[in-house]
């Protein structure tokens, strides 16, 4: 189904460009599940053969990710997300004293946590939202967002410009995989860091 989605957004914009590259790296950054690795790696392969400029391409994906991520920041976590964990978080076992030791948590770390997350599969399009939820301090969740996207925008480039198309293929039948991969160690190490810290 995401192919399907994916080839409707290029068909729309006459295929990959900038503007596409931007919508679909703000899609990314957001709850839509559109991988990274199925734009910017062809992305530096267009780089290379198209005559498209590679640095205007990273430019487009790295500013995308910050846009798609400051509309999670604002809409999913300060306007959607507080409210709703506040009204109804006592319906999945959250009240205000684990809202609080949460929010503490996140807090402690969230510098580390933003820019770590922007390199992990599924954590890119989530974490953002306990970012505006704990309202972290804006400019600091911005620049690290852009750093560590832009980073990984260069990374998966650089793969394309130098490795070419067969690498995003690989990367295309394996993504989910990956993902499910990375989903469940986090769950892991979530559990061993939890029984630690009581």
């Amino acid at each position: 189904m995401f192919h399907q989605i994916f080839e409707t957004i290029l068909a729309f914009f006459g295929g990959l460009s900038y503007t596409s590259v931007f919508f679909l790296m703000t899609l990314e950054s957001s709850i839509f599940p559109v991988p990274s690795e199925l734009v910017m790696i062809p992305a530096g392969y267009l780089a290379r053969i198209n005559g498209l400029d590679f640095w205007l391409l990273l430019a487009a994906g790295t500013l995308g990710s910050m846009f798609g991520a400051i509309l999670n920041y604002y809409i999913l976590g300060q306007w959607i997300g507080k409210p709703f964990l506040e009204k109804y978080g006592k319906y999945l076992l959250i009240n205000h004293k684990k809202y609080l030791q949460a929010e503490e948590l996140f807090l402690r770390n969230d510098r580390l946590y933003t820019f770590l997350g922007r390199f992990i599969p599924v954590v890119r399009h989530l974490i953002s939202i306990p970012a505006g939820m704990f309202r972290m301090n804006f400019p600091i969740f911005l620049l690290l967002t852009g750093l560590g996207a832009g980073l990984w925008c260069l990374i998966l480039m650089l793969l394309g410009y130098y490795f070419g198309q067969e690498v995003a293929d690989i990367v295309s039948l394996y993504t989910k995989e990956v993902s499910i991969i990375v989903v469940i160690g986090l769950v892991i190490w979530g559990v061993w860091f939890l029984r630690k810290k009581k």
